[in-house]
């Protein structure tokens, strides 16, 4: 998996071999970084169920002050740690846990929040409780899906995509 822009384009990671991961392919991070603007400079960024953490680090090579990232599984963190060892990406924390209750318990705030859950398992709607409460006012949501979000909570999408089979959003808050 290459990176595709930032400090570390072109840079190459390996992927872990854990069956249902999906690393988000370059065109569609490519139309992402387009939409939230190529240099996130100070911004502080959670990626839930990191998975191969590519949005993370993706983040990561263009700026961030801080890149959270939440996996549960043991060989994706393997790897999650191998590429911010290679990286050195100090601004990089790896988290093992559930990523509904780290958006339930952590009391952190982000800028930006990456999800892209795991699909059919109703995930999303697990963590859209928490979300309000993860990221600052102002703040996006990028989310990854088998089908389109119009809405996820308080969250509208504001610009999406399709590549195959995989829905993509970029979704804002929206105001009471």
């Amino acid at each position: 998996m290459r990176i595709v822009g930032g400090q570390w384009r072109s840079r190459l990671l390996e992927v872990a071999a854990v069956p249902g991961l999906r690393p988000t392919p370059d065109r569609v991070r490519e139309t992402l970084f387009n939409w939230l603007g190529q240099d996130l400079d100070g911004q502080h960024c959670l990626d839930l169920f990191a998975g191969t953490g590519i949005l993370g680090f993706e983040a990561a090579s263009r700026g961030t002050a801080t890149v959270v990232l939440v996996e549960h599984d043991a060989r994706a963190l393997d790897a999650l740690h191998k590429a911010a060892q290679a990286l050195q990406a100090s601004q990089v924390e790896i988290v093992r846990g559930d990523a509904v209750r780290f958006a339930r318990t952590t009391p952190r705030t982000f800028d930006g929040v990456f999800l892209d859950p795991p699909y059919r398992q109703g995930w999303l709607e697990q963590v859209a409780p928490w979300l309000n409460r993860v990221v600052r006012p102002g703040g996006w949501l990028y989310v990854e899906a088998e089908a389109a979000v119009e809405h996820l909570g308080d969250w509208h999408t504001v610009k999406q995509g399709r590549a195959g089979q995989v829905h993509f959003h970029l979704m804002r808050r929206s105001q009471a």
